[in-house]
This record gives C-alpha cells, sequence and structure tokens, in this order.
C-alpha cells in the first residue's frame, strides 16, 4: 500500500450526513467540521479512564495523556489507517505496577526511582506484546485461542483485579469519609446518568470527591498555581529488574486478547474482514507501550469507550482518531493540568479504585458468560479456581534472583493447569469436554481496556 493510500480519506456522500443502512468506513472521511466534532467526542470517552489509571499508578498524568495520543497515532500508522483504535492507559498494568513500586500510605506520585521501576515492567511489557505482534502477523492468529481459552483469559482478567484489593484498602485509610462520598457519587452518576455521562462515572464521582475533599482542607494546590500552562510534562527513564519479568509478563495475555477482542469487534460492525491486520495492531500495541514505558507513560491498550462512540455515530473514519490523539497531545503538553490530578487526594483515589479494581475483577466473569465457559467441566472449574485463590492470595515463586509475583503464579498457574489436565484426559480418554468449541475465544469477544 503506498503512502499516499495510507494518508487518503474518500468522502462519504455530501460529507455532513450518512445514509440510512451505511456506515463511514475507515477509509473514509466526513467534512472537517464534523469530523473533529467526532474526535472530540473520541477525546471525552477516552478521557475518563485513560486520565484516571495514571493518576492511580502515581504517574504524572500529562505523561501519560501525551503517549497515549502519540501511541494512537503509531497504531493507525502501523495499521495502515484502517484499525480505528484509540490507545488509552491499560487497567491491567494496575497491578504489577503496584507491586513493584507500591505507593506509600497517603502518597500520590511516585518518585524518581519507584516509577523507573514500573517503567522497566512496562517496557518488557511493550516488547513482549510486539513480538507476539510480528509471530502474529507472519504466522496467523489461529493459536492465540487455543493457547488462551476464555477460561484462562477470564481468570487472568479477573485475579488482576481482586489482587488490587488490599491496595485500595490502604488508600481508603488515608481518607475514609473522601473514599465513601467518592464511591456513592460514582455509583449514583452511573445509575441516575445514560449516555456519555453515565460513561464518565468514575471521573466525574472523583470530582465530586475531590470537592469535597477541598472543603475539608485535604487538597494541596500549591502546586497548580505555580505550574505553566504550556511545556513538556515530566519524563523518567526506565530501570529493567529481574522482579518485573515475573510481574509484568502475565499482563501480555490480557493485552493480546484486548486487542484481537478489539478488531474483530470493529470487523463485526463495519463489515469487513480485518484478520489480516491482527498483527499489525498488536505489534503497534506492543511499540506503543515500549514507547510509553521509555519515557514515563502508562502502558496503552485499545478502548471499548471508542467502540461505543463508533458504534453511536456510525463512523470508523481513522482520521477521526488523528483528531483525538492531536488533541490527547496538547493535553499532554499542559503541565498546570497535570499539576491539578497530582492534588487528588489519597482518599478519594481509594473510592475510585474500590470501584474500578471491582469492575477488573468482574469483566473477567463476564468473559466466561459471553463464551458460555462450561463449569460444569472439572478442567475449567479447576483451571478458574487455582488460578484465582493463587492470585488473589498473593503466593509468589523465588527461584534464585528470579521472583514470580501472584498475578504470575495465578496466570500460568491456570494456563498450566489448563493445558495439563487437558492433556492428561486426552491421553486416557477422559476428556469431560464435549463441546472444545466452547473453550474457545469467541470473535465478538473485546475486554475493553
Amino acid at each position: 500500500m503506498a503512502i499516499k493510500d495510507v494518508f487518503t480519506w474518500k468522502l462519504h456522500g455530501d460529507g455532513r450526513s450518512i445514509s440510512p443502512g451505511t456506515v463511514v468506513a475507515p477509509d473514509e472521511r466526513l467534512a472537517w467540521p464534523v469530523t473533529v466534532g467526532i474526535g472530540l467526542q473520541h477525546v471525552v470517552a477516552m478521557f475518563g479512564a485513560t486520565f484516571i489509571v495514571p493518576v492511580i499508578m502515581g504517574f504524572p498524568t500529562s505523561t501519560a495523556l501525551l503517549f497515549s495520543g502519540i501511541g494512537t497515532m503509531v497504531f493507525l500508522l502501523v495499521t495502515g489507517n484502517r484499525v480505528p483504535s484509540y490507545l488509552g492507559s491499560s487497567f491491567a498494568l494496575l497491578a504489577p505496577v503496584a507491586a513493584i513500586a507500591p505507593l506509600a500510605q497517603g502518597q500520590t506520585a511516585l518518585d524518581g526511582p519507584a516509577i523507573s521501576l514500573a517503567l522497566g515492567g512496562i517496557v518488557i511489557t511493550g516488547v513482549a506484546l510486539a513480538v507476539v505482534g510480528a509471530v502474529v502477523h507472519v504466522a496467523g492468529a489461529g493459536w492465540i485461542p487455543l493457547v488462551m481459552p476464555p477460561v484462562v483469559t477470564g481468570t487472568i482478567v479477573a485475579l488482576i483485579g481482586f489482587n488490587l484489593a488490599t491496595a485500595a484498602r490502604s488508600n481508603v485509610e488515608s481518607g475514609p469519609t473522601e473514599a465513601v462520598i467518592t464511591i456513592v457519587a460514582i455509583l449514583l452518576i452511573t445509575v441516575l446518568f445514560r449516555g456519555l455521562v453515565g460513561r464518565l462515572g468514575i471521573v466525574l464521582g472523583v470530582a465530586v470527591g475531590y470537592v469535597v475533599a477541598a472543603i475539608n482542607g485535604s487538597v494541596d494546590l500549591s502546586g497548580v498555581g505555580s505550574a505553566p500552562w504550556i511545556g513538556l510534562p515530566t519524563f523518567h527513564g526506565p530501570q529493567v529488574t529481574s522482579a518485573a519479568w515475573g510481574l509484568f509478563l502475565p499482563v501480555v495475555l490480557v493485552l493480546v486478547a484486548e486487542n484481537v477482542g478489539h478488531v474483530k469487534t470493529v470487523a463485526a460492525m463495519t463489515g469487513t474482514n480485518l484478520d489480516r491486520y491482527l498483527g499489525r495492531a498488536l505489534f503497534a500495541d506492543g511499540v506503543a507501550t515500549t514507547l510509553a514505558g521509555s519515557g514515563g507513560g502508562t502502558a496503552t491498550t485499545t478502548y471499548a469507550e471508542n467502540i461505543g462512540v463508533m458504534a453511536a455515530s456510525r463512523v470508523y473514519s481513522t482520521l477521526a482518531y488523528w483528531v483525538a490523539a492531536a488533541f490527547a497531545v496538547l493535553l499532554g503538553l499542559c503541565p498546570k493540568f497535570g499539576a491539578l490530578a497530582a492534588s487528588i487526594p489519597p482518599g478519594v483515589l481509594g473510592g475510585a479504585g474500590v470501584v474500578l479494581y471491582g469492575m477488573i475483577g468482574v469483566l473477567g466473569a463476564r468473559i466466561w458468560v459471553q463464551n458460555r465457559v462450561n463449569f460444569s467441566s472439572p478442567t475449567n472449574l479447576l483451571t478458574a479456581g487455582l488460578g484465582l485463590i493463587l492470585g488473589i492470595g498473593g503466593f509468589t515463586l523465588v527461584l534464585g534472583d528470579f521472583t514470580l509475583g501472584a498475578i504470575g503464579v495465578g496466570s500460568f498457574g491456570a494456563l498450566a493447569v489448563y493445558h495439563g489436565m487437558r492433556a492428561v484426559a486426552r491421553r486416557r480418554g477422559t476428556d469431560p469436554d464435549l463441546d472444545v468449541k466452547a473453550d474457545l475465544v469467541g470473535d465478538d469477544a473485546s475486554l475493553g481496556r
């Protein structure tokens, strides 16, 4: 595909409206005012989650937003502008970051050495994901659902969320009043409002908790006043350690499932076969995550929130995502905005964490339900049960200087149990799983972050 074709979008109809029963394809566009408006919708849709993840991690938000915009541009370039997607902050990295560089009670930002350790793990994740993408591009994606069936993927997502329960409790104890108000606000906003406002329940709930904390005198705004409106964000370099490998590599399995689910979902909504872009999508997210980890940003992944915008507007034009990426970069170049985010008290973050971590955990169960995982099968039942207990219980494995953290033990434990039990059962002729297809990842699987 020639470069000029990659950056050419055909005008859809008159550029102002969409004909009934049609969609604006990735290689099409609407008139510029409409395209900019759709791009801004994507910014709003991605903002809540992309913003809240670095805040909870203790990362500089401006840096994370900058790299999310750059990462989206990388993704669009690598996929030839044929897979519409926004790369926002990944929730899957919350647990390993908390394990390798935990925030002290009352602390809202990581110091230099701590954030460098976390960034080293993010770089490992990005490089590994890029390697998987290269393999998929050459060999195809048929092996992914065989290696990672929904019972395993759902287990890994669930244990990542529930593993963070103690981290949420620690922050809540720093400000229980603000935490409870934040939780209640998130719940009420989510249930009282539909559409975009409802989807922004977490970030709006944090805003309510922030106001309450400010009234109570728990907010320090000294850094906001001294921060400039325009400038480069804070950059940090990564430090790769042996401990990071065992903590972060399991997350690659989740990012693979998220990206595959995203591409499959967009293909279904547009009626276009995008399988040839699966490897590119994985590789692009790996490169974007590596870049972010090299400079101080959070790991990236495709966003379900933006799929919602596409489904509602019927506009799948990748040009709109270039607009969204440009706005994200502009937000990243506003240090005052980053300083405001850094002033959010730990109690408020703890309240958001209680909701957020619980949602991540239950997303694992949603994967089981969507793919009709058969838990009357002893193999599936023991795979999920053992993996969850190992991950949530904090089990670790130490081999010399190498330490496999709880997420790694639970993830690889689930993989070992599933494939080990199936192999033995097949050899013995006692395999209870009559419907093998029920164990495979469905084409419409989409994990969101």
